[in-house]
């Protein structure tokens, strides 16, 4: 498979020059567009390496000086989820991203960076994820603490419960499931983000006291009746969260609260 410039990457024959088109926009309210760098090849890069190399040296392929891109980094051990971006048009992080994989999926030497589409661009590749969060506020995404005092042992929980919700646990709010969701625009559904977070704070013995709660909130104009069952987002979460099945077993509890909760007031 050959790049557009009809150059055939091989990890026995790497090329010398590594090309990265990169999606700009000097702010908010500017018009999109493309800069293409060039930075010599080297083993063992990441796309933050390759950004950083760039920043250095912002100018482009033709020449052209130009502003170093923007973009978010923390962790840089795919744990915070603030690098995510979309690389060759796939979602993912950007610290995780290697270049030696990325070349031989794409068979060329040229790498394409955007920012996600689905959360306000701030300029280039960084975005506004505040939406997800102020989902998670709208969910409850927490468990209330009555005090700070010595409580005692908690509650014995299954291991099977532990499993599972310890999957759950595992998100990093990088915003993957909802790049990918077909369904998922700020304001017409929560996204499955929020949804895993509801199956694992109303799977805690003491995050249950704010289980109705939540389960009002999935059942608001923009909540989980909204999923359309794509699958998308299990598909890309880089930690391999359940979060079909969060749907599932959140969607039936929904269902017997809508028909049943009333009972209870």
């Amino acid at each position: 498979m050959s790049s557009k410039n009809g150059t055939k990457v091989r990890l026995d024959a790497p090329p010398d020059k590594l090309r990265v088109r990169i999606r700009r926009r000097e702010k908010t309210d500017s018009p999109q567009y493309d800069e293409v760098f060039e930075i010599p090849y080297r083993r063992n890069l990441n796309v933050i390496s390759v950004l950083m190399d760039i920043r250095k040296n912002p100018v482009t392929a033709d020449g052209k000086e130009t502003t170093p891109p923007v973009w978010d980094m923390n962790c840089l051990e795919q744990v915070c989820g603030i690098c995510t971006m979309v690389i060759n048009g796939r979602v993912r992080q950007s610290c995780s991203a290697l270049i030696d994989d990325l070349l031989v999926e794409s068979g060329g030497n040229e790498i394409r960076l955007e920012p996600m589409s689905k959360f306000p661009n701030v300029r280039d590749l960084k975005v506004d994820r505040s939406p997800m969060f102020d989902h998670l506020k709208k969910v409850h995404a927490w468990v209330e603490l009555d005090g700070y005092h010595d409580l005692g042992a908690g509650p014995h929980t299954s291991q099977s419960m532990q499993a599972e919700r310890y999957a759950y646990s595992r998100c990093m709010t990088c915003g993957c499931c909802l790049e990918a969701c077909p369904q998922y625009f700020e304001d017409n559904y929560i996204g499955p983000q929020a949804i895993g977070q509801v199956r694992l704070f109303n799977m805690h013995p003491t995050g249950q006291m704010d289980r109705e709660e939540r389960l009002d909130a999935m059942m608001d104009d923009d909540g989980i009746a909204n999923c359309g069952n794509s699958q998308n987002c299990v598909q890309v979460c880089p930690m391999n969260i359940p979060l079909t099945r969060a749907i599932y077993e959140t969607n039936r509890e929904v269902t017997v609260h809508g028909l049943f909760g009333w009972l209870k007031k």
